[in-house]
């Protein structure tokens, strides 16, 4: 991977023959974003504070503080990192075995943090039976058994869908039932449904739920009150906000954030 945006340093982690290298990023006064690319290694994106924004083949995923999004090997993403954030990138070889097949966002320790933190801080080409390469075995072992969870807005290749994706994200208060949306594309309520089900594998609910997450996640990243992020999504009240949020992350947004802080 080389990073070629103004605001971040060129770095290739496939130059590296090691099976695993880390880099340490601080966002500037701007958000930076990265173009699309792709790399034999695969990628974790860990946000230590601030937030990254993945957008990751055919979906948009949120690394909110203290989780980590992993890409795999060959995967087309850009990641746009917020101003002021810290972020660490760990590239993982693909021959390394017991990690993730798919795009997902891993749940991260205190240790896994630290381990991850202290390798962006070391000589990356590394000896093997070194220090820091005995501190890697320990990595991949505690990467191995992590929990998986998805914080993801996925964006169908079907038009229909696709537009449908596209103004949802322009508008992430717009409320149009999928009554509304079948019939600005001249179909029945029940066709799109099922062509959202079909395309997407979940209700047209929990999909727009998915982005409302997403952008959740970011704007408490990014230090917003839990009222202005209910009133940004559209939602009727900060308890009914609260409420959806509880539901579907298990805690309150500010219960979440102060766990991840």
């Amino acid at each position: 991977m080389k990073f070629n945006s103004p605001s971040l340093p060129e770095f290739d982690s496939d130059h590296y023959p090691q099976r695993v290298v880390a880099l340490g990023l601080v966002g500037d006064k701007e958000d930076a974003e990265t173009p699309f690319h792709q790399h034999r290694k695969c990628q974790l994106v860990l946000a230590l504070n601030g937030f990254v924004k993945c957008k990751i083949d055919d979906a948009i995923w949120m690394v909110p503080p203290n989780c980590a999004v992993w890409i795999p090997s060959q995967v087309p993403h850009s990641n746009q990192i917020s101003k002021n954030a810290n972020v660490c990138m760990l590239f993982v070889d693909p021959d390394v075995e017991g990690m993730p097949v798919q795009s997902c966002t891993l749940s991260m320790t205190p240790l896994i943090r630290e381990l991850i933190v202290h390798l962006t801080a070391q000589e990356q080409a590394y000896q093997q039976g070194s220090a820091t390469d005995n501190l890697v075995g320990v990595l991949i072992d505690q990467l191995r058994i992590m929990p998986t969870q998805h914080y993801d807005f996925p964006i169908p290749a079907e038009p229909r869908l696709k537009s449908i994706a596209n103004a949802l994200i322009e508008a992430p208060q717009d409320r149009r039932t999928v009554a509304q949306w079948a019939c600005e594309f001249a179909m029945s309520e029940r066709t799109l449904a099922r062509l959202v089900k079909s395309e997407i594998g979940m209700t047209f609910g929990r999909w727009r739920g998915q982005l409302h997450i997403v952008l959740a996640l970011q704007k408490l990243a990014s230090g917003d009150s839990v009222q202005r992020i209910a009133e940004e999504l559209g939602y009727e009240s900060v308890s009914a906000f609260i409420t959806f949020f509880k539901k579907t992350l298990g805690q309150s947004p500010k219960q979440y954030i102060k766990y991840k802080e």
